[in-house]
């Protein structure tokens, strides 16, 4: 059991493009139109909301001096701002056509590559990882952050086209690691005895040990499993990474996780949300 160690992501945003940009240029027309698991969503508007991050990204944080006006705001209407900025963008974007959006796509990720590389990863990020529930973030974590997001959204596309998905240890360790940052905001509420420890132990070639240890009267992340812990939470990785993004209810997951010690301590775990909106 040791302390969980920054995670570092940039250089996995080229290849992730990569494989990206080969699945949308192998679609058919009626392909593009295919729902997605993004409720009211096709495939075109999961990849023209992918474009509108890297220009949102860009323009924002790369080229404007500040957004204060975002930093005021109180968790709830930053989710309410991003989902309808999200909504406002896409809608907007189905005028543009699928090859377009394909060369957009290519022109601008590997500009935001560049911009990645160009930041101190130690520094403090320009937008905290509210989900985590951080006031400041440093910069390795808000790329980790947007990471998980382009990940994430290049599964749903690739589900919705019959295309294999991104399992593998190099693609989502990275992204379940930086999802269990939620962990201690989770359980921000829940009391317990100094020294308690709740284990996580993810099943697959991407999973792993983590644990949370109470210590000075808060929940601490550690990687690894603490001995004697409270209670014991067992998943695999495909359930995983969709219960933390509202893929599937925590009711539904329930009946697939396996809890041993103390249940209710446990099931705070599968009440994790490691997304915004």
């Amino acid at each position: 059991m040791k302390p969980v160690e920054p995670i570092l992501t940039v250089e996995l945003f080229p290849p992730l493009s990569g494989k990206l940009i080969d699945v949308l240029k192998r679609l058919k027309y009626e392909d593009w139109e295919r729902p997605t698991a993004c409720a009211g969503w096709s495939v075109k508007d999961v990849a023209a909301h992918l474009l509108g991050g890297n220009l949102g990204r860009l323009s924002e944080r790369r080229d404007k001096p500040s957004q204060a006006e975002k930093d005021a705001l109180s968790f709830e209407q930053l989710v309410k701002l991003i989902d309808q900025e999200n909504e406002e963008w896409v809608r907007a974007a189905r005028r543009i056509s699928p090859k377009l959006l394909v060369e957009f796509l290519e022109l601008t990720d590997p500009m935001l590559y560049q911009h990645f590389k160009s930041l101190r990863m130690d520094e403090v990020a320009r937008t905290p990882v509210s989900w985590a529930g951080e006031v400041q973030s440093p910069n390795w974590m808000d790329i980790a952050r947007e990471y998980t997001e382009k990940w994430l959204h290049q599964q749903h596309i690739r589900e919705a086209v019959g295309r294999g998905l991104l399992t593998s240890r190099a693609w989502l360790f990275p992204v379940l690691d930086t999802f269990l940052r939620a962990l201690p905001y989770t359980y921000r509420s829940i009391q317990a005895e100094e020294g308690s420890s709740i284990g996580l132990h993810i099943d697959g070639e991407a999973g792993g040990d983590w644990c949370l240890l109470r210590q000075e009267g808060a929940w601490h992340l550690y990687s690894g499993m603490a001995p004697g812990a409270a209670a014991l939470v067992r998943l695999d990785q495909d359930l995983a990474w969709r219960l933390f993004t509202k893929g599937i209810s925590p009711e539904v997951a329930q009946q697939r996780v396996h809890f041993e010690g103390d249940q209710a301590l446990g099931e705070g775990i599968i009440r994790m949300v490691s997304i915004m909106a």
